[in-house]
């Protein structure tokens, strides 16, 4: 009789579990969608306003970078803010922060004021991204952690879709298109204040590791020396998915392509990002917990399928010089390495969850978004670099040496 109230309260003591997990999941989920979505909206819809205004080409792009540039500053410091706020504290000044600047961007026509808004706004997106990267890998149940990263991943792309396609249907012309942003990031607001108290379905950190967990640049550099060859892959993530994404159009030129062609090249790598990174961490989690493990431990299926991730986007690159004369080749090759990239980032993230817990959780996090989005800031740099001075050698020799390195430090882990 006491074995069967025992194991009914085990059952409850789950049930109650899974229930709050898939409520932190869902909070986490809605309101980082309503929030981009909204912020999809806002960002092109302020860069038209601007331009209509009679601002210059260089200042419309710096005011867009400033978001990239608040991202860069408050990275580092997430797991302080953390510390200091605690994750649901900090998760609601995440989202509050945006509706507040949303707002002041309706409110005001100063510049000086919306470049300040603008930097805000790139400081709150930078927390939003860590702490909802973490959240989500520390909240997944281990069996379908995978899956859960990787569907996180698929919607963060579709907001890059859905927020300017509202804003194409309601008109950027019309005052109501700022409204429908400003409602839109208010809502992620709203459904943020639902999280519930965080609990982690796994064992947690004990309270003195958390203490003692170092937070800022300090902490920041223990969790890069911990793990650097993930962060290395991390960086090669960013370099193909996110930066190469950009000069596309200029590779699809080089390629004969004509222009509506060339544009077309970051719509299929896009649908790389879209359709390759939730069956792979569907696989991964399928192999990582197979009976008996076949596969071996979870961790090692974890490299080895960022190893055949990475060595597919090597093999991509070694086989562009061959491929350049045929234009139809281009999106196949946009469509691999978007897809790849997607997938690199998508692993190292659960890699870091499955490890992690608390603050170092946090700054392991950070490192994999700044190491991510320093690959998305080279890669057109470096890459509009090598297209000017060969599109058939210097470019492709760019690519398999960024891919070679991902491949190579991969294959030294054990």
């Amino acid at each position: 009789m006491t074995g069967a109230r025992e194991n009914a309260a085990n059952m409850e003591a789950c049930a109650s579990l899974a229930r709050h997990t898939l409520r932190g999941l869902a909070a986490v989920f809605g309101s980082t969608f309503c929030l981009l979505a909204g912020n999809f909206m806002l960002s092109p819809l302020l860069l038209l306003r601007l331009k209509s205004a009679g601002a210059p080409t260089a200042l419309a792009g710096l005011f867009a970078a400033m978001s990239w540039i608040g991202i860069f500053c408050v990275t580092p410091f997430a797991s302080a803010i953390v510390r200091r706020l605690g994750r649901r504290r900090a998760f609601w000044l995440s989202a509050a922060v945006p509706t507040l600047t949303a707002i002041g961007f309706a409110l005001t026509a100063d510049l000086a004021a919306w470049f300040a808004l603008a930097l805000a706004a790139g400081l709150a997106a930078g927390l939003r991204w860590v702490l909802s990267e973490a959240m989500v890998a520390e909240l997944s149940l281990p069996q379908w952690r995978g899956r859960a990263v990787a569907l996180f991943e698929t919607m963060l792309g579709a907001t890059f879709v859905i927020g300017p396609a509202l804003l194409a249907a309601i008109g950027p012309q019309r005052p109501a298109a700022l409204g429908a942003a400003i409602v839109c990031i208010a809502l992620g607001a709203l459904i943020s204040a639902g999280i519930p108290p965080l609990q982690t379905p796994e064992h947690s950190q004990p309270a003195s590791a958390q203490a003692t967990a170092e937070t800022g640049w300090r902490g920041v550099w223990r969790a890069l020396a911990a793990r650097p060859a993930f962060m290395a892959v991390g960086f090669v993530g960013g370099f193909f998915e996110s930066g190469l994404s950009s000069i596309l159009p200029l590779y699809g030129l080089s390629a004969g392509l004509s222009a509506a062609a060339a544009v077309m090249l970051v719509s299929a790598s896009g649908l790389g990002s879209a359709g390759l990174v939730f069956p792979l961490g569907w696989l991964a989690d399928r192999m990582a917990h197979a009976p008996k493990q076949r596969w071996g431990s979870p961790a090692r299926v974890r490299r080895r399928l960022m190893r055949d991730c990475a060595g597919l986007i090597l093999a991509a690159a070694l086989a562009l010089p061959g491929l350049m004369r045929y234009p139809w080749a281009a999106g196949a090759l946009a469509f691999a390495w978007g897809g790849l990239g997607g997938c690199l980032y998508t692993l190292v993230m659960v890699d870091i969850g499955s490890r992690e817990r608390g603050i170092a959780l946090v700054n392991g996090t950070a490192v994999l978004v700044l190491a991510y989005t320093l690959g998305g800031v080279l890669a057109p740099a470096l890459g509009a670099l090598a297209l000017q001075i060969s599109p058939a050698a210097a470019f492709p020799a760019l690519l398999i040496a960024v891919a070679g390195l991902g491949w190579a430090l991969l294959g030294r882990l054990k």
